[in-house]
């Protein structure tokens, strides 16, 4: 099965919230970010199931990576991992589902 990577509309716009955010102090380390994000979803294509629960959801079934100070919640739907989220670890994420 050739899996891939996906963002839903408003993970999209979390992650490129993020990445502007960091980039208005640091350009170079929202470079950095954005590379490490794709390394660590690129990860998940072969191993979807390598991200932890997410404490604050565990009963969704919803998984996550740490990405630096953030955390990007995912699901794997057939050959889709589904980005749903993604927030700075000091924020109190929304239910995902």
């Amino acid at each position: 099965m050739t899996r891939r990577i996906d963002f839903t509309p408003r993970a999209r716009s979390q992650f490129l919230a993020a990445v502007e955010h960091i980039h208005v102090d640091r350009p170079s380390a929202a470079r950095a970010f954005r590379a490490r994000s794709a390394d660590a979803l690129k990860r998940l294509i072969r191993f979807p199931e390598s991200g932890r629960a997410i404490p604050e959801f565990s009963e969704v079934g919803f998984r996550e990576v740490l990405v630096g100070r953030y955390r990007f919640f995912y699901r794997l739907q057939g050959d889709v991992v589904w980005v749903v989220g993604v927030w700075h670890d000091a924020q109190i994420p929304d239910d995902p589902a």
